[in-house]
């Protein structure tokens, strides 16, 4: 099989195409011969060095594909070779074949390009726990999105039309026409100050109940200041430790500095709560996730759901990849097609 591999910490330029054995399908999984594989910026936090969960570096990242089943492991039951599915791989979604636990994987809908379906699996079942899990989402929510143009934001958007909310969503100007043909009723510029922006359109108090927020650092602490009564800040990134292609020592000292101290005697008094979202640590929580996968489905097959791939790139093509993504050019997701 082929896989892109990042043989160090470095640029984009350290990820290299490689050859390495076919795995086999073991008890209980499934081998896929991938079609597309979706890139994270996850993923561009392990070529930094960055992600404490990566594998210890030269590894293969990569956490959703999309292809079609070409072997079946004993006793493994549900799926048979030919069907197509996508799946969500700890790491080593930056090949093309693939082997996931069967509980993993998924069945596309008939209509549902390979494309689409490498698209949905992390961005869209992360908006879905933030929103629905651990927002306790509600129609008509004011809500914020940062990085809305990005794929967790779009997948956010289409979660949060579904249940008539106010969008408020940060992207650099130039994407905001794009954000207000995605449904995105307010688009503030990502570059200013975010949160007076947001009081000018409330009339000065915010009252957002929602605030998604992957970017970390001071804020954090400038987010939840526009909380309503009862209002969530869910933090599910730290995209502030990566501005660039390299590691920034001056950024990681920035980021400690800034960051914000809750106390439960605080949070209790102002009736806010603080969550933290991570979805690389419930991988193995199949019991939170499958349920989330189903409604997902049901929602892309009612036409409520509509991943959007920016650009795909191929395998060696993927530290132009990951180029574009670190510059910020990106709207929606980013793919790798072996």
């Amino acid at each position: 099989m082929r896989q892109v591999v990042i043989t160090k910490a470095g640029p984009p330029e350290v990820l290299q195409v490689r050859e390495s054995a076919d795995p086999t399908a073991g008890p209980g999984q499934i081998r896929i011969r991938v079609k597309a594989a979706g890139i994270n910026f996850a993923d561009l936090m392990a070529r930094l060095g960055l992600y404490p969960d990566a594998p210890k570096i030269p590894c293969v990242v990569g956490y959703e594909v999309a292809g079609v089943v070409d072997e079946v492991g004993p006793s493994t039951i549900g799926f048979s070779v030919g069907d197509r599915v996508f799946g969500m791989p700890r790491f080593g979604g930056y090949s093309d074949t693939v082997v996931v636990n069967a509980a993993q994987a998924f069945r596309m809908p008939e209509k549902m390009t390979f494309e689409e379906a490498a698209a949905l699996p992390v961005v869209y079942i992360t908006a879905h726990h933030m929103l629905l899990y651990t927002g306790v989402l509600r129609r008509g929510m004011k809500v914020l999105l940062h990085s809305a143009a990005g794929g967790v934001g779009l997948a956010a958007i289409d979660l949060l039309r579904a249940y008539d909310c106010e969008i408020f969503g940060t992207a650099s100007p130039g994407k905001h026409d794009f954000l207000r043909e995605r449904g995105v009723q307010h688009c503030i510029d990502s570059g200013g100050d975010v949160q007076a922006a947001v009081r000018a359109i409330t009339g000065g108090d915010g009252k957002i109940d929602i605030v998604c927020n992957p970017t970390g650092g001071t804020s954090w602490k400038r987010d939840y200041a526009l909380l309503a009564p009862g209002g969530r800040l869910i933090c599910y990134g730290v995209s502030t430790l990566a501005p660039g292609e390299r590691r920034s020592l001056w950024s990681l000292v920035k980021f400690v500095f800034g960051l914000a101290w809750w106390t439960p005697i605080g949070l209790m008094n102002d009736n806010k709560t603080v969550s933290g979202v991570n979805m690389g640590h419930l991988f193995d929580h199949v019991d939170i996730l499958r349920p989330q996968f189903d409604a997902l489905v049901r929602m892309y097959e009612e036409g409520k759901l509509h991943p959007f791939v920016d650009k795909t790139f191929s395998f060696a093509d993927a530290a132009a990849a990951h180029q574009y993504l670190h510059d910020r050019k990106a709207r929606g997701k980013l793919l790798l097609v072996p």
